[in-house]
């Protein structure tokens, strides 16, 4: 099919990225004790690579599915501002609808802003496939982490550096490319202000609220500066 061999030409970045960013999240879960079913089931109906890795000591330390659930959202409000671009596209798509709006990631949303579709193609059929296969990246690097992770004898410390990395990756990627420097500040400034008054343990969902809050209020000024797309990493 056309339309799924286009899409496939356009994530093949995203697949390696995928892969082994999944990967490193189902190694720490096995690592972790937690079985592959884990890995598989959270990569499926989560897709949320940043709250995934950091769910995994939330989870060993016991907090609350609410608390989770909570932090899931705010880690993912960026969803909220650029998503809605899409709304409508994404209605017109039918029983895909709910689907599409699930695996609106980061890579996904930057292709469907990017990508530019030849004559012949069914435009929904495209944007479809763009969002299954980068699903299908994600789900196949987690299931084969979470099998390292279950039966890789070696010792495996430091692979959680991964989730630091990756981190550092985002936010050095956002300071290079986006002239509005105004989300890392916020982010920054709120985390460093609970982390002294609430420590380690309690800082991160008011935080997290803060930070949005910031970043709602000073929208327009965020927007200004990218172009009219408000970007929060």
């Amino acid at each position: 099919m056309k339309e799924l061999r286009f899409a496939f030409k356009h994530t093949v970045p995203i697949l390696f990225t995928y892969l082994f960013i999944g990967m490193a999240y189902g190694i720490m879960m096995g690592k972790a004790g937690y079985s592959l079913i884990w890995s598989f089931f959270s990569a499926l109906f989560i897709f949320a690579g940043s709250m995934q890795i950091v769910m995994i000591p939330l989870m060993q330390n016991g907090t609350s599915l609410m608390t989770l659930a909570i932090m899931t959202f705010f880690i993912n409000a960026r969803h909220l501002f650029y998503g809605i671009g899409f709304i409508e596209k994404f209605r017109k798509m039918g029983w895909k609808y709910p689907y599409m709006v699930l695996t609106l990631t980061d890579e996904t949303y930057s292709v469907l802003c990017s990508i530019k579709y030849e004559d012949e193609l069914d435009e929904e059929k495209a944007m479809f496939f763009i969002a299954l296969l980068n699903h299908c990246y994600w789900i196949a690097g987690c299931t084969l982490g979470g099998i390292a992770g279950q039966f890789l004898s070696w010792d495996m410390k430091g692979i959680d550096f991964s989730a630091t990395a990756f981190f550092t990756v985002v936010v050095v990627n956002h300071w290079n490319n986006y002239p509005s420097k105004i989300p890392i500040i916020a982010g920054a400034v709120s985390s460093v202000l609970f982390y002294i008054l609430l420590g380690a343990d309690q800082f991160l969902v008011p935080a997290l609220s803060v930070s949005l809050i910031a970043l709602v209020i000073l929208k327009n000024s965020v927007t200004t500066k990218t172009g009219g797309a408000l970007h929060v990493n």
